[in-house]
């Protein structure tokens, strides 16, 4: 019965929570850095936010691809 007390509800014992806690907060925050390089990226590529001409520019990009596209397709 003194084994139980040291299972939290989980099912772990008080080690295996901790080096999954590390193991989880690692990821986390390897997944957090990833997502902030490639926001950066297609930032530098394409800003999100529209420029002085306003989304005009925008539609005019996605008018050009969506040409490019259907004539790719035939």
């Amino acid at each position: 019965m003194a084994d139980t007390d040291k299972i939290s509800l989980s099912g772990l014992t008080d080690g295996e929570a901790q080096e999954f806690h590390r193991i989880f907060v690692m990821s986390f925050v390897i997944f957090t850095v990833i997502a902030v390089i490639a926001h950066f990226l297609v930032w530098n590529w394409r800003s999100w936010l529209p420029g002085p001409e306003g989304y005009t520019a925008l539609i005019d990009g996605a008018k050009y691809a969506a040409a490019y596209i259907t004539t790719l397709a035939g």
